[in-house]
This record gives structure tokens, C-alpha cells and sequence, in this order.
């Protein structure tokens, strides 16, 4: 795969690690082989997996002359976080459109990253209804900009187009080469499935490598059936944008949708024991709407024996730690 004809902004400082979790691995039994890719250890305010995505959305929103970022998320978004983080960086406004996705879940002196929000220095926060037309909003505000003189670029919720997902298709080339170099034979990668662009950019990019690892996406919002349409569609679109021979074959999206629980951003049971787990075995954070919920699908698919008997699986960390001191009651 080439991304050389792509602009990028050079976010990343070399590969992030891939760890064993010997001791989470021994606590599930240990007739499976945990590992784990350290994306939240990507740079960034408190890092997180939507800095590969920025590094291809932000070069392309300066290359087209712009002087605003303008993105949207729930509302203790990673990705918004994320977006603030490097436009401040940059030199670049950034404003906010944030979906309450909870009624009454919004709290003006909230903490976690709506409090980082304020720190890195929005412009502008502006709350809408949960299941509002983010697009619309957010071009809204950008009209709003441009009357005012600005030249506003709109980064899609968790930077989950073409241009974003582009940072997952290097991000498995990247785990391909380290695994080439060690010699670690990987059989299952779990991943976030939300946004869609991490996981449609791993499948796009496993195809684009020939590595044949099944790709296994945990939803924490949707449906499986839902979910599979949307990753399958962007990862369709991202294939074509990077030429991939062959593109992606749609039997290479897998999701399961049994850990979302009430909905999404609400706590599960699962969720609390996951967060406990990794952190108690393994001194790794997770948060409690993305990270969290994946990791209770992958406690749950290891005790009912879905990988096989010796099996080497890893877990892809996307971060989110941040909005875990928005949950303190849930923990306590």
C-alpha cells in the first residue's frame, strides 16, 4: 500500500508497542495468549487512536488553506479531544458541536474530556438533541464561520471517512512489519468498532497486506447487522481510495453487537469487570464507553472458548482513559 501520495502531518513518533498481557492472559485461564497494541499511548493530548486519522484529515484540511477545524461527537468524545489537541497544536480553531446522546448527560463544569475540552482551547462548544443530523450542524457552524470570515474544514465524527481510515490501513501495515520483525504469529485482532474508521482502515489495510488475520470488531453503540453495513461500506471506500487489488470482501467484516448493554456510553456490569481487570493484571487503563466495552467482549469470548486452544490474540487499545473521571460513581 502506498500512502505517499497522501499529505500527512507526521503525528506519530515511530511504532507503538505490542505487549503481552501474560497476567490478564493467566486470569482468563491461560489457554489463550493475550497481547495488546498501545495506541493510547499515541501522541496527543493523553493520546488515543484518532491521531492516526488527524494526521491525514488535518494535513488534508491545510492543504486546502483552512484556518478552522470544525468536528462533532458525543460528550465525553475521544475524538473531540483528540481534534482540539492537534489543531492547538497547529495553530487552528476548533470548534465543537457535541450530541447529547443521554438526555440530561451534558454538564457545563463536567470533567473527564469535557474538561480538557476547555483546557486545549475551543472556540466554541455547541450541544444538540441525541440523534440529531450531525452533518447538518456541523455545517451550520461552519456557515456561521465563513460569514465571519473564517475558512472552516469539517472533520467528521471520529474522523470516520476515507481520508481518516487511511490511518488504520498504515496502522496494520505498521503491526504487520513489527510482527514480521519479531517473528509473533497473531491470530485474532479485536477491535473498537464505533465510528467505523478504525475498524474498516484494519480490515482495508490487512487486506492490503495479505496478512489474512481475522479482524474482529466489538460494537459499542449498534447493532451487529447495522454495524457490518457501515464498516463494510467505508472499508469498500477506503480500499478504492488506497487501490487495493481485489478491495475487501464483505465476509472480512465481522462485528458482535452483545456489549453495547442499555446504550450507548451507559455502563455495563461487564464493562466495570473489564476496566477492573486490565488495570489490576496489567496496570492498562481503558475507558468506560469504547475501550471498556470491547475489552468485556473479549474477557467474554475468551471464557466461552471462542479462540481456539492456544491461540495468540491481540487486543487494539484505541485509549480513551480520559473520560474514566466522568465515571466515578461507576467505579465506586
Amino acid at each position: 500500500m502506498n500512502f505517499t501520495k497522501f499529505p500527512r502531518r507526521g503525528y506519530l513518533q515511530g511504532q507503538t508497542p505490542v505487549e503481552p498481557m501474560k497476567n490478564l492472559s493467566k486470569a482468563l485461564g491461560g489457554e489463550v495468549n493475550l497481547f495488546v497494541k498501545r495506541d493510547d499511548l499515541l501522541p496527543g493530548a493523553s493520546g488515543g487512536n484518532k491521531t492516526r486519522k488527524l494526521d491525514f484529515c488535518i494535513a488534508d484540511a491545510m492543504e486546502k488553506g483552512a484556518d478552522t477545524i470544525i468536528t462533532c461527537g458525543a460528550i465525553q468524545s475521544n475524538h473531540c479531544r483528540l481534534t482540539a489537541s492537534w489543531a492547538a497544536k497547529e495553530g487552528l480553531e476548533c470548534h465543537l458541536v457535541l450530541e447529547e446522546r443521554v438526555k440530561g448527560s451534558y454538564k457545563e463544569d463536567g470533567s473527564g474530556n469535557n474538561f480538557l475540552f476547555e483546557l486545549l482551547g475551543v472556540k466554541s462548544k455547541r450541544v444538540v438533541e441525541g440523534g440529531s443530523d450531525m452533518m447538518a450542524e456541523m455545517e451550520k457552524t461552519a456557515a456561521e464561520l465563513k460569514a465571519a470570515g473564517k475558512k472552516p474544514y469539517i472533520v467528521p465524527g471520529g474522523a470516520s471517512n476515507p481520508i481518516g481510515a487511511l490511518g488504520y490501513a498504515a496502522c496494520a501495515q505498521e503491526l504487520m512489519e513489527q510482527l514480521n520483525t519479531t517473528g509473533l504469529s497473531i491470530d485474532y485482532v479485536v477491535v473498537p468498532s464505533g465510528s467505523a474508521g478504525t475498524h474498516a482502515g484494519m480490515v482495508v489495510g490487512m487486506a492490503g497486506t495479505n496478512a489474512n488475520i481475522p479482524v474482529i470488531g466489538i460494537n459499542v453503540s449498534r447493532t451487529k447487522e447495522a454495524q457490518e453495513e457501515i464498516v463494510f461500506g467505508l472499508a469498500q471506500k477506503t480500499a478504492e481510495l488506497l487501490d487495493v487489488k481485489g478491495g475487501v470482501a464483505r465476509e472480512d467484516v465481522v462485528c458482535y453487537g452483545d456489549y453495547v448493554g442499555p446504550g450507548y456510553s451507559l455502563p455495563t456490569d461487564a464493562m466495570v469487570e473489564a476496566v477492573k481487570l486490565f488495570a489490576g493484571e496489567e496496570a492498562i487503563l481503558l475507558d468506560p464507553v469504547y475501550t471498556g466495552k470491547v475489552a468485556a467482549g473479549l474477557v467474554d469470548h475468551v471464557r466461552k472458548g471462542t479462540f481456539p486452544k492456544g491461540s495468540n490474540v491481540l487486543f487494539l487499545h484505541t485509549g480513551g482513559s480520559p473520560a474514566l473521571y466522568a465515571y466515578l460513581d461507576t467505579f465506586r
